[in-house]
């Protein structure tokens, strides 16, 4: 690395020295960078770069994670981002947008204890997936998987909470052929609990003719007016729902397509139905695009085994639920959907793995693979959608 500054610092002086004389004869001979000069050739991207490529990305992913943390290292000193300079770092644009993240994720926090959530510690991890380099761009994708600790505030809360998330990290090598972190995008269709960026959201919909039901909005507001589920009174098998759910929350099952990368809303009401199915939901078959049937394997799935919007119709329209009045009202096995942008048109389905004695659903689903996230923490992240509350 000494040698590489030392020339470096050679190319700048010939670089000055010609500009002065240049100046002296009357004509302005300065480098065409903008142009595409090649008089500093590409840099080449080594298993050593991606290795630090990786890094970063740890780092920053890590920066967005223990912002959640009570008492976090990110409120204690430099994130780690921060720290890396020289042939690897954050541009100046992405530095701020990250204190940015960091400053929303820090609220998302407060907001979360006001609800009576704390997390105690963390770890976050970054396997590298892929990079692909073209001249002076390279666009790096990779595996964010993340643990959260809950902190014991009521009790009652379960150990852990975790996640799998991907991401595409965007590169740009300086003049001096140092790379810049530009760009950081979130690839999958859910939601985590350390993202800023907004969600995607799900296209409309085609409405059958003969009018689909329209599901009843949830209140999010806390404590809720009792309503208490009988387990057994259903014929449902709520546990083997919550255990399959446990199981294929961020391995899947191939015995179903992954609807990741399919559009916006993944694999999430995929997921649903699978752990229902799993707990007793017998197929309705029929035509794949009749609201009133259910069904899915391998090879064909009906559009309300796998879509938002048609999964509510589904089960409204079948008696298989009925709409709560409050989100806290959630117990196992209950399904709960947003409305990101109140729309009209639902964007996401979560399966309720499991509920505090004090109250508190926590909700396990796909794309972002999630494990026992609290309905406070999708409250606190999501404050003004629409959630839809449904009891199985």
């Amino acid at each position: 690395m000494k040698t590489r500054k030392l020339s470096r610092k050679r190319r700048r002086a010939t670089i000055v020295t010609a500009a002065a004389a240049s100046v002296v004869a009357g004509a302005a001979l300065l480098p065409n960078w903008s142009a595409g000069a090649a008089s500093v050739a590409d840099p080449a991207v080594d298993a050593s770069t991606k290795a630090t490529f990786q890094r970063l990305a740890d780092a920053v992913f890590t920066d967005r994670t223990d912002a959640l943390v009570d008492n976090g290292k990110s409120e204690q000193g430099k994130s780690k981002a921060s720290r890396f300079s020289g042939d690897v770092r954050l541009s100046s644009t992405q530095t701020r947008d990250e204190n940015s993240a960091l400053s929303q994720l820090r609220g998302r926090k407060s907001r979360l204890a006001s609800l009576g959530e704390k997390y105690s510690s963390a770890d976050t991890s970054v396997s590298l997936d892929r990079t692909r380099v073209k001249g002076r761009h390279a666009t790096v994708a990779v595996t964010e998987t993340t643990t959260l600790t809950y902190k014991k505030v009521r009790g009652n809360e379960p150990k852990t909470t975790g996640f799998q998330a991907h991401h595409e990290l965007t590169f740009k090598a300086d003049r001096e052929g140092d790379w810049q972190l530009t760009d950081v995008r979130d690839t999958d269709d859910g939601v985590a609990v350390n993202q800023v960026a907004s969600p995607q959201v799900a296209k409309p919909a085609a409405k059958a003719d003969d009018g689909p039901p329209e599901a009843t909005r949830s209140a999010i507001t806390t404590p809720a007016p009792a309503k208490p589920k009988n387990l057994t009174a259903t014929g449902y098998d709520y546990k083997a729902m919550v255990a399959y759910a446990a199981k294929y929350w961020n391995k899947y099952n191939s015995a179903y397509p992954d609807f990741n990368g399919h559009g916006a809303g993944g694999d999430c009401t995929n997921f649903v139905s699978q752990s229902l199915k799993a707990g007793g939901w017998k197929h309705v078959p029929g035509y794949t695009n009749d609201f009133h049937k259910w069904f899915g394997n391998a090879d064909i799935q009906s559009d309300s085994f796998i879509g938002v919007n048609e999964f509510s119709w589904f089960a409204l329209s079948s008696k298989r639920v009925t709409s709560l009045a409050n989100v806290y009202q959630l117990d196992v096995g209950d399904v709960l959907q947003m409305d990101f942008n109140k729309d009209g048109e639902k964007d996401h389905s979560m399966i309720v793995t499991y509920r505090s004695p004090q109250g508190v659903p926590y909700v396990t689903y796909h794309s972002t693979n999630t494990y026992n996230r609290s309905v406070a923490s999708i409250i606190a992240s999501y404050p003004t959608a629409a959630y839809y509350a449904y009891r199985t």
